[in-house]
Formats: structure tokens, sequence, C-alpha cells
């Protein structure tokens, strides 16, 4: 049997690394993808195995071609994201929200509309979001409607695309370099708190929410759902 061909959209690092990674692990012919070259590279020397593509996932045609170059495709795993949008919304700067909306929401719904002309039926399309609009966090509305956004896209496309699967996995907090813009102190001391609060008491790993992605990509029974993977942050009273 040949083996599943996927594509990581996002998978120069954190969850989207950690997300390669699984699906090589499995026996999938993986490629990655990023607009920063020298990350694809040195996350390509951590895979075993995979492919890159640096390429803007705003831009339609980039993303076709690295489609066209991988052949028929199985799972496409969509882990775009950006690190504007948080903040209180009295003094929250709207323009950065806009950027937000580009750099997550439209680039993660370009990719899956170009996808669709590419997936094989029975295949399987994966946003990845976060738990934000569902979290009640001060300070988190713009994120909230970035990732909300993209939540209510899920069960349309499902019905749209079908029979290609299409689903979210939706983690909490989770320690990644998407934090890194945040001073080490604060960032501590948030994380400290998450830890204390949450019915798990700790944050998350990018390799436990790779294991979900991977799972519900690979799943052929699952589609038009949201999985939440938050250490029970949704049912935390705020």
């Amino acid at each position: 049997m040949d083996p599943r061909v996927a594509i990581v959209f996002g998978g120069g690092s954190g969850i989207g690394e950690a997300t390669a990674r699984v699906l090589a692990k499995a026996g999938a012919q993986v490629t990655i993808t990023g607009r920063d070259e020298a990350k694809l590279v040195a996350a390509a020397k951590r895979i075993e195995g995979v492919r890159t593509a640096s390429v803007d996932a705003l831009d339609a045609n980039a993303v076709a071609r690295v489609f066209e170059a991988a052949g028929p495709v199985d799972d496409v795993v969509i882990c775009v994201s950006g690190g504007k949008g948080a903040g209180l919304v009295r003094g929250l700067d709207l323009h950065h929200v806009r950027e937000a909306f580009e750099a997550k929401t439209m680039a993660q719904l370009t990719v899956a509309q170009v996808a669709a002309r590419y997936v094989r039926p029975g295949g399987s399309i994966t946003f990845v979001t976060a738990a934000s609009p569902r979290s009640v966090i001060r300070g988190t509305a713009g994120l909230a409607a970035v990732n909300g956004a993209l939540e209510a896209l899920i069960p349309i496309l499902a019905l749209e695309l079908a029979p290609i699967r299409v689903n979210a996995v939706s983690p909490g907090i989770v320690d990644t370099a998407w934090w890194d813009g945040m001073p080490k102190q604060v960032k501590d001391s948030f994380f400290a708190t998450a830890a204390a609060t949450l019915p798990v008491r700790r944050v998350g790993n990018a390799d436990e929410v790779a294991e979900l992605i991977a799972l519900v990509a690979r799943t052929g029974f699952m589609s038009g759902s949201v999985y939440e993977i938050d250490g029970g942050s949704h049912i935390v009273t705020q």
C-alpha cells in the first residue's frame, strides 16, 4: 500500500512541526510549508524524510503549486497563525486584529479552498484554531473573533466538500514559540496562573496536540467537528 501523502501548512515550528513528526513516524510522506525557509530547513533536519516548500499561505497560486508538486494528497493540516490581536477591547488596536484575520483566518481559508481541488475523496482537511472563543479570558476578544470565525466554517465546509472530511483541533494554552513575544517573566507568571487554574494543573505541549491532530486527520468517521484539547479550560468559571 502506498504511504499517505500529507501537507502541513505552518510546519516549521511548534504544533505544526510536531504534527509533521507524528505523521512521518506513522509512515506518511510529509511536506511542511511556511514563509521562513531557514525555519523549514531546521525543522526538516529534526524530522527525518520530510519535504519542504516555502510559501505564503495567502498566495493561492503558490499554495496550488505545493499541491501540484505533492501529487494526490490524503491529509492537509492547516497550522498557519500570527502573533497579533490580543488586548483589552477598550484599547485594542483594531489594525492588529485585521492583520490577525489575514494571517490566520484568511490564510487558513485560502489553503482550504485550494486543498478542496487536490485532496482525495475520503481525505482530510484539519484546521488548527484555538480555545479563545470559549475560554472567556479578558484580553482575548480579538483572538476569539479570529478563531471563532474559523470554527464557524467547519461544519459548513464539511458539508460542502464531502466526502473530504473537514475538522478543527482547538488547543488551549500550549507552551510553544507563539508566546515568545511576551516578556519571560510575564509569560512564566501567566503559565503559572493557568497551571493553577486548569483542571489538569499544567499547560499543554505541542506533542500532545499533534497526536490529536494526527488522530483526527486519519480517522475516517470524523467530520464537521471542532475537537478541544485545552486542559479543561472550557469548564473553568472565569
